[in-house]
């Protein structure tokens, strides 16, 4: 949801992505349960909740956790956007339900082990391995707050509305003097002005002011302590006995974090990421799948970049970003060429190696044998230049492999898209 807000609101000051720049920005993203465990760590107020796996661990929290409670929410876990509005490929409509106690095992029967397709996860959809069973609130008011990294600032930026909920996009395109934007001095961290101008943005209604202003700083403590790239609440809200709740939590940490927060990347959740990035992690590769039918291996992210852009100029669709790097082994070009054919929307593979600290025969030696590993059902473009090329073209030529081969990129990806139409 952030994404989609911050598009419209700061397109010049705010660092959050659109399609590509998330796509070249590897993140760790939790699942909403993780994401209140962690932030009632740091004192933050969330709602009593259980995360649930199984019918049975539905029964059992129901009776331990809940045994009072006459209804619950029941918050089907995807990482992707738009639960409330999914629809489950078994028919039943909505990730989020309220529902009286007595239901809740059958409706968290409904949704464990289906797949919740939403406006985010594209029509495959994602499983559901677990349920959030929650305390039902009491709510009189909803806001909305965030924190992400502004480049213009070069330092955390705090977002926050008086008016939270599912059509805070349209809000802030519609009025976007409503929308509180606070930086933060990355050096000095947040100071008690900067916590007191976002309560006040936010304008509770019951809540303690105090009280909120520490809690906005408790959020930000959280956000630097653990290398956030995006912490969103929405809503944050008020309840009837006067409390400021993160009642719905969406947080992302800096993967190049990983080496100090072990026990944060410790609950990534590889069954919700793409098969290809995960295989693609292992080996050190950068690699983002598409929707396209060229798979793409280039040396070089700008190369890769204007790989893809000049198959589409020739009328293809690249179905994929991937970088070897410069200094790629042999080993890894076979397990790209892996990944590559494992994606059954791939019709054809363009190959496009310039050569400088990565070299061509290292390159052709990763193709042919990949060959010799994976059965190679559709055709090869090679485009080969720079160091050690003479070498790469002739262990290509001596494997009998029936290549394509071109002489610059524009020759490459005009190959590759006619290939594909044979």
């Amino acid at each position: 949801m952030v994404r989609g807000l911050l598009k419209q609101l700061t397109s010049r000051s705010l660092s959050i992505a659109g399609k590509w720049q998330r796509q070249q920005l590897r993140r760790l993203n939790i699942h909403e349960y993780q994401g209140a465990d962690l932030m009632s760590k740091y004192g933050v107020n969330v709602p009593k909740g259980a995360a649930v796996a199984s019918v049975d661990e539905v029964k059992r929290a129901i009776q331990d956790v809940f045994p009072k409670e006459s209804e619950l929410v029941v918050k089907s876990q995807v990482l992707a956007g738009g639960r409330g509005l999914g629809t489950f490929k078994n028919g039943l409509k909505g990730g989020v339900h309220i529902v009286p106690a007595d239901q809740v095992e059958d409706i968290a029967g409904k949704m464990l082990g289906q797949i919740l397709v939403t406006k985010q996860t594209g029509p495959q959809g994602k499983i559901v391995s677990k349920v959030y069973l929650c305390q039902k609130l009491s709510l009189v008011n909803e806001m909305y707050f965030a924190i992400t990294l502004d480049r213009k600032t070069a330092g955390p930026l705090i977002i926050a509305c008086a008016k939270g909920g599912t059509s805070i996009e349209d809000l802030a395109e519609k009025f976007p003097d409503q929308i509180i934007k606070v930086p933060v001095d990355v050096f000095t961290g947040i100071t008690d002005e900067d916590a007191a101008k976002v309560v006040d943005g936010l304008a509770p209604k019951v809540a303690d002011r105090s009280s909120s202003i520490d809690q906005v700083k408790k959020l930000y403590k959280l956000f630097s302590e653990t290398d956030c790239t995006l912490l969103e609440i929405n809503p944050l809200a008020e309840t009837s006995d006067n409390l400021l709740v993160a009642a719905d939590a969406k947080l992302n940490f800096d993967d190049n974090a990983a080496f100090r927060q072990k026990e944060i990347f410790a609950l990534r959740d590889p069954t919700q990421e793409d098969p290809r990035e995960v295989a693609a992690a292992k080996v050190d590769l950068n690699y983002i799948g598409l929707d396209g039918e060229i798979g793409c291996m280039v040396n070089g992210a700008g190369l890769a970049m204007a790989t893809m852009d000049i198959i589409k100029l020739h009328g293809g669709t690249p179905a994929n970003f991937l970088d070897v790097g410069g200094n790629a082994s042999e080993n890894q070009v076979v397990e790209a060429f892996k990944i590559l054919t494992s994606d059954e929307k791939v019709k054809a593979i363009l190959v496009n190696i310039f050569g400088g600290i990565m070299k061509c025969d290292v390159i052709a030696s990763g193709i042919v044998n990949a060959a010799k590993q994976v059965k190679l059902e559709v055709p090869v473009v090679v485009r080969l230049e720079g160091t050690n090329v003479d070498q790469g073209k002739r262990i290509l030529k001596e494997s009998g492999m029936a290549l394509i081969t071109a002489e610059d990129l524009d020759d490459a990806a005009e190959k590759a898209v006619k290939a594909l139409k044979k």
